[in-house]
Formats: C-alpha cells, structure tokens, sequence
C-alpha cells in the first residue's frame, strides 16, 4: 500500500534451488521492481537490474559465480536501469528482445534465440505490445523442459503492462492489440505450472492494478488474471486501456535514459553527497539562487520544523515515486535528511533518474537552527477538531489529495479533490483564497504531509494536516 513503509533498497522475495539451478528474487519496495538473479554451474544472468549494482555484485562474489549476461526485457520508464553499470564491472553483454535500437552497444536477441547459462538455457520470447521492443526470458531445464518465465511489464500477477506507453507512432489500441497477440502466441500457449516471475509487483504505476504477489504461475493467471480472460481481442483492447491514470511524469524521461546511457552513479553520489553548510543554503536563498530543497526526514520531524521554501518528501513512503512526479530534474537540489541517511536518499533518486544533487545540508536540520535560521512548521490535528470546525468555520477548505479513483470509492462531503501528482503545477493550487482555512488529508497522511509543503512553498500557510487521513476520518463518520 502506498501508505505504508516502504524500504529503499532489496529484499530477498523468493529463493528456488533445483538440480543444477538457483533463481533469487530482488525486490525493490519503493519502486515495486523485481530484478532476477539466475544461476547454474557457476554462470549467472541477471534480469532487469536497478542503478545501483553492489547487491548484485555482492551476490556474485559471495556464490563465486561468474556474470555471463545482464537481461533487459524492455526500456523500463519507472526506474533508471543497472545495465551499463553492471556491464563495465563485469564486461557482461547487454541483451534486448528484437526492434531495440540504443546508443550503446548491446546484444539485440532474435525471437526463440537460446541463452545458455551453465546446464540450463534462457529462450527470448518476443512479447511486444507493453513497447515494442519487449520480450520475456523463457528458462528452460537441463531437459528443456519449461520451468519460469521472466515476462518484463507483459504481465504481472492479475494485470498486464500498460499498453499507452507510447512506443513509435502506434496508439495506446494498437499497442493494447499486439500486447494481446503476444499473450495468446507466447504466453498463455506455456503450461499451466511454469511460474511467472514479472517486473513488478503491487503499487507500480505501469499497470492498472497489479496483484498483492510478486510470482504466480500461467495457470493461475489464465484462471484470474481479467485481461488474460478477455473473450476477444476487441475485448482485451477495451478491459486494458480504460480507466488508466496518466503516467507520471518523469517516466518518457527515464525510458530515454535506458535508450541513450546515463552519467556514472559514483559521480552523482559524490556530487550529491558535498556538504552544504547552513550559512551557504541560507546565503543562496537570500540571492534567490534557484534550488529545489529537498526534505526527506520522518513526517513527525518535518512537521515539528523545516527549512522555509523545503519540499517534504520522506523516505519512508514511496520517496523515489514522488520525487520523480513532483519534482523538477532540471534544478539543482540540496538534500535535508536524518544523519546518515545522505547516501540513501542520493541513491534513491538517482534510480529514477535525478542527476543534479549538490550536497546535503551539512549537520542537517540541526544545523540549520544552531544556526538561528527562520524556521516553518505545520499543524497536524485529529480528525475530530476537523468534524467540529466543520459546522461553523465558512472559510473553511478541506483538500483530499488522494487519485481520483479514491475519492470517487468514499470522501468526505465537504471535500475537494486535487490529487497530490497535480500539484506539481501551482496553477493547479489558484483556488485557494487568502482567507481560507485549508485542511488536507489523503489516505494516511504521507501525502498530505507532501501536499502542506508544496501550500506552504507556494506561499499558502493557514493549513492543517489531518493526522491518520480518510482511514481515520471514515472511522469517526462510522
């Protein structure tokens, strides 16, 4: 859930061990990523990795493996990936499905062409459809035998990959018609026990609504999954293109990335970790020097005090999303995190792409106020100070921030919709009048929190964030 906690950096999601064979699962919970280690006989092929490789290469080093090749299934728009860098650390080649075109070097696989990794073989399967250029990675046994299919974003666990990423000049139907083609030739015709091991698992944003699972099997998805349960083509067309929200922003951004290559992340983590000292931050804000200043503290220390004009943006909740959604790349950032965490938050956006970090706030927030700086602050209250204003207070505003959908599934009456990915706009924020009285909740109170700071930086400081959102708000009407 989006609410939730959500770690920066892996988790083992799943480990199979068969004859002559080892698969691992990585899993990223902030971006929702699943890349893959496979192993056999000493070799190893990795699918889909993330920027920063030292998991990878810790794997390797540890099971005293060699790296024979890194996989990609298709130009991710999420995350930045960790091809070019796991390739110049091990002089692993590159691999892509057919119709791939990039400014580096790399392997471009022909349909049904065969990998072998030590006893086992990986088979492209061409899946276009998500882009044209996707493919899943069928592994097969020493026997031949099918035994797992990597699919990339051209299916997931109850979802399939969102068709209306554009790729060429094709449109979201004709996309959506491909995608249909590709799951009815490559993947439905596989037996129902070979297990699906997708990108993604749930929050991601490219699908409508993936599952709870990271893994499931063909037959489990053929029985559940309601795009692969479409009568017809016409009918798979329309069950997957409607209701989708627009994609984030910075997604056509990262999708280039992966296209063209990227700067080293050893340069933007030293660029990004420089300290800052306080009298410079407050020296560059006094001459108007344009800067993003980037808060990723607990929303209970933010709240308590921050640096005028900082966006907050914890590393508890989904941080690489939002950042990636609300904020601008082209502008340099200064980091505000808890001591010690520099080097996470620096990480984490470059995964998504960010390049112009230039230091953190040196001693952080702490420093900041030894220092004698202005400091800001917001207002967290219970739901229930906001029932009782509610009757008498006329320039009261209360601001749900949630995405359309949830607003639609149960609000507050009194409430008005602007969803939080909105606001990256300040128009968006006009109709708030100098005399209101602004409220704002979301689901639990990581977004809301994000949304009083973009108010606050826009020059809007009569606000109150509502503490534990709808949940708690819904609760009391209950």
């Amino acid at each position: 859930m989006e609410e939730a906690a959500q770690s920066g950096g892996f988790f083992i999601s799943s480990l199979l061990y068969l004859c002559n064979m080892y698969i691992q699962q990585l899993y990223t919970g902030c971006l929702s990523e699943a890349a893959y280690y496979i192993e056999s006989n000493g070799e190893a092929a990795i699918i889909d990795p993330i920027r920063d490789i030292d998991e990878y290469m810790n794997l390797l080093s540890s099971r005293g493996a060699t790296l024979k090749y890194i996989f990609e299934t298709h130009f991710h728009a999420d995350f930045v990936s960790g091809h070019l860098e796991l390739s110049k650390a091990t002089g692993a080649p590159i691999v892509f499905g057919p119709e791939t075109e990039t400014s580096y070097p790399v392997t471009i696989a022909r349909d049904g062409q065969v990998f072998p990794i030590g006893a086992c073989t990986l088979k492209v399967l061409h899946t276009p459809g998500h882009t044209l250029e996707s493919c899943s990675y069928l592994l097969q046994k020493e026997n031949g035998e099918p035994h797992a299919v990597f699919t990339g974003d051209t299916l997931f666990v109850g979802d399939v990959g969102r068709p209306d990423l554009s790729s060429g000049n094709l449109s979201s139907d004709e996309l959506a018609a491909l995608l249909y083609q590709s799951l009815e030739e490559k993947i439905k015709t596989l037996p129902d026990d070979v297990i699906v091991y997708p990108a993604h698992g749930p929050g991601s944003a490219c699908g409508k609504n993936i599952g709870p699972k990271t893994e499931s099997t063909i037959g489990e998805e053929k029985a559940e999954n309601y795009a692969l349960k479409a009568e017809n083509k016409e009918a798979f067309i329309k069950a997957v293109t409607e209701g989708l929200l627009a994609p984030p922003d910075y997604f056509m951004l990262n999708a280039k990335i992966n296209k063209e290559g990227y700067e080293q992340l050893h340069a933007i983590r030293e660029k990004g970790l420089t300290p800052i000292t306080a009298e410079a931050l407050h020296t560059w804000i006094q001459n108007e020097r344009k800067l993003v200043m980037l808060d990723t503290r607990p929303a209970n220390q933010f709240e308590e005090g921050f640096v005028p004009g900082a966006i907050f943006i914890g590393l508890e909740g989904r941080f690489a999303e939002w950042a990636g959604s609300l904020l601008p790349y082209d502008t340099d950032m200064i980091l505000i995190t808890e001591p010690g965490k520099e080097e996470e938050a620096v990480i984490r956006l470059a995964r998504v792409g960010f390049s112009r970090m230039i230091g953190c706030l040196q001693g952080g927030y702490d420093a900041w106020v030894k220092a004698g700086y202005e400091k800001d602050l917001l207002i967290t209250i219970e739901p229930d100070e906001l029932m009782m204003d509610l009757p008498f207070d006329e320039h009261l505003l209360v601001l749900d921030v949630r995405k359309a959908a949830e607003y639609d599934g149960g609000h507050l009456e009194e409430a008005e919709n602007l969803p939080l990915d909105l606001m990256k706009d300040p128009g968006t924020m006009a109709m708030i009048e100098d005399t209101d009285n602004v409220y704002v909740y979301c689901a639990g109170g990581y977004r809301s929190m994000i949304a009083c700071s973009l108010l606050k930086k826009e020059g809007i400081h009569n606000i109150r964030n509502i503490a534990g959102g709808y949940k708690a708000i819904s609760q009391l009407e209950n």
